[in-house]
């Protein structure tokens, strides 16, 4: 009989197929997922056009699905700490996959937003649990890389939005784009049921069968472990008898799960007021409607590749550091892409290295969070992050509308969106400072 460290037999043994295949479910999810979310940007010209819609009904679309995003997740991390992580992701995915298939049916407006509000209460709680999974399977030394892997999906999945309106839109309907992307999660919510396992970590702190536990840590690495073992989490800065959410907000970690928060507020704050509003902003610059949607899919692009090289870097360099630089650049980007109005080329090469700085650095937020948490509390401190964060997805759609409405030309817009990269960057340097010399920044609790 052996008492086995669950962190340290992920540690101690190479990736294993079981692994990849986790990784790769998790990476198809969020590919749907930001596919889902993203979706509406591209669609919402077409409707407004078909349904004589004001910029504000436009907005008031869009925040709907982002309003159900922070419902979704501030419940879902609470229950899949506590009834599990697994449970929770296969029933969002298939519920937001159904409600947007329903989308397709839609006649009015009312009825739109009814069925975007579920399917964002769904979606919200996919992709904490996304994360929380990766983080529960994976080594620490390759953590934080796998996870921007894995979240360089959503972007994937919004540049194939982007790509399937440009060329569905115009000759079968908005509808049809909808009912794509409803049927996808759908049949994925399936596979996950049947192959995905719940994570380890989960059952060891939840005292799952022991068969159970020794069955998956045997699908990792064959013949590891047998029944007489037992196993273990360490468990720092946590009293046993406290739920997650007074792990998050205990003295240890309150300081930065608020930076984190703050810091994910206005990272979706300007990747959904760009990639919401950025194709009617550039199309009412005088470009074709075609062109605004390829300025649009580039900023989408340059997620993916932003994504997995700040997770690469995240795991070689303090990953603070890493981030705070990353959202400096992407202000001087910005500032840079607000003189380039006037050219296509040049805006479709600045949008697309604007997304590699925001939508990559947002992927990394969901790595540190993930480095920050303990396992007791990391579904609930990764999905807060994302549901307090979304606020400001929320606040993103009308600050969009407001500025359209007064008529801010496109230099105007992005030169403003520079200040919010710029406090992101002073907020994670704030946390660094504040936890620099404590184990959390040296991985010690994961």
């Amino acid at each position: 009989m052996a008492k086995i460290n669950i962190l340290d037999f992920l540690e101690n043994h190479k990736i294993s197929r079981c692994q990849r295949w986790i990784v790769l479910l998790m990476f198809l999810t969020v590919i749907f997922d930001g596919m889902d979310i993203a979706i509406m940007g591209f669609i919402i010209p077409a409707l407004s056009h078909s349904w004589q819609l004001t910029h504000m009904q436009g907005a008031q679309i869009l925040s709907t699905a982002l309003t159900g995003l922070i419902v979704g997740a501030l419940v879902g991390g609470p229950l899949a700490d506590k009834i599990g992580r697994k449970k929770i992701l296969v029933v969002n995915v298939f519920l937001f996959g159904l409600f947007t298939l329903l989308c397709a049916t839609a006649q009015h407006i009312y009825t739109l937003m009814a069925y975007r509000f579920i399917a964002g209460m769904a979606m919200g709680g996919v992709l904490p649990q996304a994360a929380t999974l990766v983080s529960e399977y994976t080594p620490k030394h390759h953590r934080s890389k796998l996870i921007t892997f894995v979240f360089s999906g959503f972007t994937v999945g919004a540049a194939i939005g982007g790509f399937m309106s440009a060329q569905l839109i115009s000759d079968h309907g908005w509808e049809t784009v909808m009912m794509i992307c409803g049927l996808l999660p759908l049949i994925l919510s399936i596979i996950l049921l049947l192959v995905l396992p719940e994570s380890i970590s989960f059952m060891v702190l939840n005292h799952y069968p022991q068969q159970k536990i020794v069955a998956t840590l045997n699908r990792i690495q064959p013949h590891a472990v047998d029944i007489h073992d037992q196993f273990f989490l360490p468990q720092q800065h946590v009293n046993s008898n406290d739920n997650s959410m007074k792990i998050v907000l205990n003295h240890h970690f309150r300081f930065g799960s608020f930076m984190l928060w703050g810091s994910y507020f206005m990272g979706l704050l300007l990747v959904y007021l760009l990639g919401s509003w950025m194709p009617t902003i550039i199309k009412n610059a005088h470009f074709t409607l075609q062109d605004a949607v390829l300025v649009g899919t580039m900023f989408q692009l340059g997620g993916p590749l932003g994504s997995v090289f700040l997770g690469w870097l995240m795991d070689r360099y303090e990953p603070h550091k890493v981030l705070a630089l990353n959202f400096v650049i992407g202000a001087v980007i910005i500032i840079w892409m607000s003189a380039a109005t006037g050219s296509l080329i040049l805006l479709c090469v600045s949008s697309f290295l604007v997304g590699f700085c925001f939508n990559g650095g947002n992927t990394g937020m969901n790595a540190l969070s993930s480095l920050f948490f303990p396992p007791a509390a990391r579904a609930t401190g990764n999905s807060w992050m994302h549901g307090l964060g979304r606020f400001g997805a929320v606040v993103s759609t009308f600050a969009g509308a407001w500025m359209l409405n007064q008529q801010w030309s496109l230099h105007q817009v992005l030169f403003t969106l520079s200040i919010p990269a710029l406090l992101i960057a002073l907020l994670l340097t704030l946390k660094w400072y504040c936890y620099r010399k404590t184990d959390l920044l040296k991985n010690a609790l994961i």
